[in-house]
């Protein structure tokens, strides 16, 4: 039996670099952790509007126990503090347990930057600080790769931060307007900024995840 010539081969598409490769790989693992972090940020959410109506019907409870004189509240009072209960207790850590997951993901991000940061400075260390004469992709220059993975790194950092510490307060709040405002800030993400998606959606054209 005759061995099948190369020239009856079917062309194959060009073979990406080491380099091409890795920021197309990044660029797709961008596009999963935010999907992750939207996910978690979703379920937070959830999560953290219980605890601010449990936390406001245990102290209106406490408000009218308090107003009636009633003996069940003194008795109770040596037991827990002032809006406490084992079910608001188990919010706040399934709350921190979602901020332990949403910080996996942001250190995933860093290492995401990391790794970009790399690659610029071994083409620097190959090709000068001009760097190589043509892109890997469609027009970016590797730099600019690692620009926007600093800059979305960088947004769900402080984004982290901020639920942070909304965690550490929530349940503590007395206030039922602060309430509401650490709920609408967790929902609508500020430091997370609307250019974000810009960026990834660009991000995503030039390595072709999109199609142009």
């Amino acid at each position: 039996m005759e061995a099948k010539t190369l020239g009856s081969a079917t062309p194959r598409k060009p073979v990406l670099s080491v380099s091409a490769r890795k920021i197309k790989d990044n660029a797709a693992d961008w596009h999963n952790l935010i999907l992750k972090w939207e996910t978690l940020n979703d379920a937070g959410f959830a999560i953290a509007n219980n605890i601010a109506n449990t936390k406001i019907s245990l102290l209106s409870k406490d408000e009218a126990e308090l107003e009636s004189g009633s003996p069940a509240c003194d008795g109770n009072a040596e037991r827990r503090p002032p809006g406490y209960s084992a079910e608001l207790e188990a919010l706040c850590e399934e709350l921190q347990a979602t901020v332990a997951g949403l910080t996996k993901i942001q250190v995933k991000m860093e290492k995401l930057s990391s790794t970009t940061k790399g690659i610029c400075e071994l083409e620097k260390y190959h090709y000068g600080e001009d760097g190589r004469g043509a892109p890997l992709f469609h027009t970016w220059p590797t730099a600019r790769f690692y620009e926007v993975a600093q800059q979305l790194s960088a947004m769900y950092q402080e984004e982290l931060l901020l639920k942070r510490t909304i965690v550490g307060e929530l349940a503590h709040t007395a206030d039922r307007g602060l309430a509401l405002t650490y709920l609408s800030l967790w929902l609508h993400q500020p430091c997370v900024r609307s250019d974000s998606k810009l960026l990834l959606e660009s991000m995503l054209l030039e390595t072709g995840h999109r199609a142009l």
